[in-house]
């Protein structure tokens, strides 16, 4: 079975010191629809940061969802050397920014 929440852990590991910014998302949800295109273009002004995208529909994420306490969509985790830093839950494009230029 395809397991997500490894996948999660392997790329915390990966990032090493870098922010990883996290985005919970549902394919259903308006927000997270709109916010899309704006987290796309962060990815490319801040490259040094890792973004992943993750999709709570998913039924291999139980775990994940609750150890990361995800009750809403969208809901982005920054994450540095595996500890979160920051949670902000909906698509609010200026503090999302905020947050990457304080924790990158």
């Amino acid at each position: 079975m395809h397991n997500v929440s490894d996948e999660l852990k392997e790329l915390l590991t990966n990032a090493g010191t870098k922010l990883v910014v996290i985005d919970f998302f549902a394919v259903w949800c308006g927000p997270c629809k709109q916010i899309a295109p704006f987290i796309d273009e962060l990815s490319k002004k801040y490259p040094n940061v890792v973004f992943a995208k993750v999709d709570v529909d998913n039924d291999s994420l139980t775990d994940a969802l609750k150890e990361y306490d995800i009750n809403c969509m969208p809901t982005f985790k920054f994450i540095k050397n595996k500890q979160v830093l920051e949670t902000l839950e909906g698509a609010n494009g200026s503090k999302i920014e905020e947050a990457v230029k304080k924790h990158a």
